[in-house]
């Protein structure tokens, strides 16, 4: 590799070159990166390999056509441009490297899907929902809608969480993010719960091809049970789901006895709550878990799953929780100083969703942000009181302290069993 070495300028850019033609790279800065430069290892096959120096490099995924492609998924429209919006309006981008998304190959998508399930989603997407017995078959229905534009959407989220597991194996930064990618409920032939494509099992396996052992925690409300049932029977990959788990509400599954199969027993690990949990305590509980797990399974790269449906406010009025609460639980995982995807998921009140993940954006970049939401494209959408913080609502707690810690402690029990 040849060290290439970093100097800041005035635009708030750093810029390399070498003798080679075209080799010019830019990378954005922050004020404390004008203390010192930072040496890059390069190499020609993979590009940057490591960063020295205490800034965490941070890719977010986008293009304007991304944008507009996951605007059309029908539960949440528009979602994607409110979030990219509001992240723009804090100033966020100029310390992130952009980089744009490519859509999924068939091939691609078949890594973890099956041919049958990609052609029928191929074909709805070109000709629309034809009544075929098949599309029932495959999940296509009720909440997942069969519409023309469907498989174009699954390709291009599939693509983008590729993009980002790329950007980790090549040494491109620390951190990743596709906010419009976290679809965590679809199994390998059937669309599940707004989930057409399960991007999290996609990037995971990208990730495989370099790291051993890779770790998925998942913070979405609801259990995170088709990238569990994708790896259930393998030791390779330890799955963490924080979730309500109460009869009747969705998927039904992740109870705390729920633990993997064959090779894989052990591996999977469920935390069942109950409604109106608020930050302190959650936080406390992730802790608990995942200061566990990160000893017993010592993961090499991690996949987060942050879906926006635990916020107050949210129409699933089921937990508590705040941006405040859930930013300490990112904070705690990238001390890890692992290879790190950051994805969305859930979240249904559309301006809380964007508040919170624009928030986190900001916890990943180490940046303080303002209480006052910018002006910006849909500042009208955060009105009443226009600020970025979400306060909890006065919903009770159903979560006893004894049985939190009947979870814990059997969850550590399961974990000695690792290997």
């Amino acid at each position: 590799p040849l060290c290439w070495l970093l100097f800041p300028f005035v635009d708030g850019v750093f810029r390399l070159r070498h003798p080679t033609p075209d080799s010019l790279i830019e990378i954005p800065w922050t004020e404390g990166d004008k203390k010192r430069p930072n040496c890059i290892s390069m190499s020609h096959r993979s590009g940057i390999e490591h960063v020295n120096g205490s800034e965490r490099g941070v890719v977010y995924v986008y293009s304007p056509e991304y944008i507009e492609t996951c605007d059309t998924l029908s539960k949440v429209p528009k979602r994607a441009s409110m979030v990219h919006s509001l992240i723009e309006a804090y100033g966020l981008l100029k310390h992130m490297r952009v980089v744009k998304p490519r859509f999924a190959t068939m091939e691609e998508m078949a890594a973890f899907h099956t041919d049958s399930y990609l052609e029928h989603l191929h074909k709805i997407g070109e000709e629309g929902d034809d009544d075929e017995p098949e599309t029932v078959e495959f999940g296509l229905g009720y909440d997942c809608p069969a519409t023309e534009g469907i498989f174009d959407y699954a390709a291009a989220v599939g693509g983008a969480t590729l993009t980002a597991a790329q950007c980790l194996l090549d040494g491109l930064c620390k951190v990743a993010i596709n906010w419009a990618g976290g679809w965590h409920h679809a199994k390998k032939d059937e669309a599940s719960g707004f989930c057409y494509i399960n991007d999290a099992v996609l990037g995971i396996l990208r990730l495989r091809q370099k790291y051993e052992r890779v770790l998925y925690v998942d913070v979405d409300l609801h259990h995170g049970d088709g990238v569990e049932d994708a790896f259930s029977f393998t030791s390779k990959v330890m799955t963490v789901s924080i979730h309500k788990f109460s009869p009747g509400f969705f998927p039904g599954t992740g109870d705390l006895c729920d633990t993997g199969l064959g090779k894989g027993r052990w591996y999977a690990v469920n935390v069942p709550l109950q409604d109106g949990i608020q930050d302190d305590k959650y936080y406390q509980v992730f802790r608990s878990v995942l200061q566990e797990v990160h000893a017993m399974f010592n993961p090499e790269a991690v996949v987060l799953q942050l879906g926006a449906d635990t916020m107050a406010g949210d129409p699933m009025c089921s937990f508590n929780m705040t941006p405040v609460g859930v930013g300490k639980c990112v904070r705690y995982v990238l001390e890890w100083e692992l290879p790190t995807i950051i994805l969305g998921g859930g979240g249904y009140n559309l301006a809380n969703t964007a508040r919170c993940w624009t928030y986190l954006t900001g916890t990943v970049l180490g940046q303080t942000l303002s209480s006052e939401i910018p002006d910006h494209e849909y500042f009208t959408e955060y009105g009443p009181d226009y600020v970025l913080e979400i306060s909890p609502s006065c919903r009770p707690d159903r979560n006893e302290p004894q049985q939190l810690e009947h979870i814990i402690n059997t969850i550590k029990g399961n974990l000695k069993n690792v290997v």
